[in-house]
């Protein structure tokens, strides 16, 4: 006579295969959980690099507008400074360190009594470098 029914080895094996199942799925937690912290580790790092970097360009603006002239350096930066034909006005351009990969580069246009704000942005400071690895088929043989 045969019982009907799951029997204890299968019940065993699907148990098995549960917890196999619930492993997997904790380790893959646990991996994206850390790379999503590693990752706002790194954005909050660069936020705060901006603003020490923001602070300084502003701080160093604020020195050249208390003095009306541009010095070589303020508060460690260098400062170059050049006549613009186009916009017949003096430039001045100073760069902030952000992070090791990044700058906060400043331009500021200098009129007889007004300052104008050319460019405030962040750049890279690495090189850029063309990816031509991919074996792409340009056709023919």
């Amino acid at each position: 006579m045969s019982k009907g029914g799951i029997g204890v080895g299968s019940a065993s094996i699907v148990l098995v295969f549960a917890v196999l199942c619930l492993t997997v799925f904790s380790l893959i937690t646990l991996v994206v959980a850390n790379n999503n912290n590693a990752l706002a580790d790194a954005e909050t790092k660069l936020v705060v690099g901006y603003y020490e970097a923001d602070t300084l360009a502003e701080n160093i603006l604020a020195e050249i507008r208390r003095t009306g002239a541009i010095p070589d350096s303020a508060l460690g930066v260098e400062i170059n400074s050049s006549w613009d034909i186009e916009r017949e006005m003096e430039v001045a351009s100073y760069i902030c360190p952000l992070s090791d990969k990044k700058k906060l580069y400043v331009e500021i246009g200098i009129d007889s009594d007004s300052f104008t704000i050319i460019s405030w942005q962040m750049l890279s400071i690495d090189e850029w470098e063309a990816d031509d690895s991919l074996g792409v088929w340009l056709g023919g043989d």
